[in-house]
């Protein structure tokens, strides 16, 4: 009874002290007045961002690609993985129970034969007064949380792959196309040519010169070729399937998309709030700020409870006659450990300030992203705008300079350069126009948040 009372006494000293748990500050995040965005559309953004362009084929591959890419798969076994270890580790809050059980059969020369059976339960806890397992396990769910995100930033990633890989598709054939059309002009160019020099009209330097032309232009045909087979193959990689299949689609079209309304760019604290990147960032830092939590609760004692039950027994009938029962309560407290429990909480608290400065540089970066592709989208609309006057006065000097070349007029080094500037041109609006279109690409992808999935992040 002695025992008894010291050790009560000792629990109810240690309760007193349950309100002592360890508290960390509150997280400093960047507290800067939020500043608009310098642009701003009328549309919101769709969480399927893609399908403002209007374009079912391209729908279809990139719901495809989120179904059938393997970075994607890989990504949702790494949430799952987190999951199963934010589990784990709210096992604690939880008392451990183990069974066992055993028979023996003795047989000696001496005594004979004997028997000996036993059954057990034992039960053991760690209470939580400081908070250690709390913080552990919400270290744990606030991981698990980063990984969700995680698995959101890689989906929204692999879409904005997607949708730039068939936009150069569009570009590569229609450069395809634009360079067989450049090479059947400049080889009917050249049989005038070759006319006017067998009747005396002409001289065999002008032939050479469209001779040239006419082969560079077919090597601009080749270059072009090879393009649109890597995107292919690029493009079948980033839907689960072999390049070398040559099966990934059909083109039913040639032509660009027209460029959408420019989408609502709306308040930077909604970007906040939706960037998958930001909210991961923020995960990590609330982790580490339960990790700092928990290594402050190792300078604390720790108290744990156990208890068993048992019996023991010569015969399997007078098994669960006698039963033998058991409390006990331990206390372990850091007395000397070279400071290196202290160490830890110091590294702990880097480590959380480290988390601090990363989530401020997420969520400036986020807002550059979506400035930067807004200039670049106006600026790149200025310069397409610039490019299609060009190929009109180029389009208009070529014909002038032919017709004066064949009516006799000036020389053919004047026709072969606006043709090739002219042709040049109108290669440059074509991929002009599909860094247009990225720039919108990488506009949705800075706007865009999460996809809606199978899984839902527990808070």
């Amino acid at each position: 009874m002695e025992h008894t009372r010291y050790f009560t006494i000792l629990i109810v000293f240690l309760l007193l002290f349950t309100g002592c748990s360890p508290k960390t500050s509150e997280v400093l995040l960047p507290d800067d007045a939020l500043v608009e965005f310098s642009q701003s559309g009328e549309i919101e953004i769709s969480d399927n961002w893609w399908e403002a362009f209007k374009d079912q084929q391209l729908n279809d591959l990139v719901d495809s690609a989120l179904n059938a890419n393997y970075d994607v798969q890989t990504a949702w076994y790494r949430l799952r993985e987190a999951e199963a270890i934010a589990r784990q580790a709210r096992s604690s809050f939880f008392p451990q129970v183990d069974g066992s059980g055993r028979g023996q059969v003795i047989d000696t020369d001496v005594s004979g034969q004997s028997e000996v059976y036993e059954l057990g339960l034992s039960a053991g806890y760690e209470l939580d007064l400081w908070g250690k397992v709390r913080s552990e396990a919400r270290a744990q769910s606030y991981r698990q949380q980063a990984s969700f995100y995680d698995f959101q930033a890689t989906a929204l990633l692999l879409s904005a792959q997607v949708v730039k890989g068939w936009f150069d598709l569009l570009e590569a054939r229609q450069q395809v196309a634009l360079a067989r059309d450049q090479r059947q002009t400049n080889e009917k160019m050249l049989e005038l040519l070759q006319t006017r020099f067998q009747n005396g009209l002409g001289n065999l330097a002008d032939v050479l010169r469209q001779q040239q032309l006419m082969e560079s232009t077919r090597e601009q045909e080749i270059v072009a070729e090879t393009r649109l087979q890597i995107i292919h193959n690029r493009l079948s990689v980033l839907l689960g399937k072999q390049p070398q299949k040559q099966d990934v689609m059909d083109l039913d079209h040639l032509v660009f998309p027209d460029l959408p309304p420019l989408p609502k760019t709306g308040m930077p604290a909604e970007l906040i709030r939706r960037r998958p990147d930001i909210q991961r960032s923020m995960a990590l830092l609330k982790a580490s700020d339960q990790d700092l939590a928990s290594s402050i609760s190792n300078l604390f004692p720790r108290i744990s409870i156990s208890a068993s039950l048992s019996t023991e027994s010569p015969n399997a009938e007078d098994l669960f006659d006698d039963w033998v029962r058991s409390l006990a309560g331990s206390v372990l407290a850091p007395v000397f450990y070279g400071n290196r429990l202290q160490a830890e909480k110091d590294q702990a608290e880097a480590v959380r300030n480290q988390r601090i400065y990363e989530y401020g540089q997420t969520v400036l970066s986020a807002f550059q992203d979506v400035e930067d592709a807004l200039v670049e989208e106006k600026q790149q609309q200025r310069r397409l705008q610039s490019i299609e006057k060009q190929y009109e006065l180029a389009q208009s000097a070529t014909e002038q300079v032919r017709s004066s070349y064949f009516n006799g007029v000036g020389n053919y080094l004047d026709v072969l350069d606006a043709m090739d500037t002219q042709q040049n041109l109108r290669r440059q609006y074509l991929s002009e126009t599909l860094t247009l279109l990225k720039y919108r690409i990488d506009l949705y992808q800075a706007l865009a948040g999460g996809f809606d999935t199978d899984f839902s992040v527990e808070e």
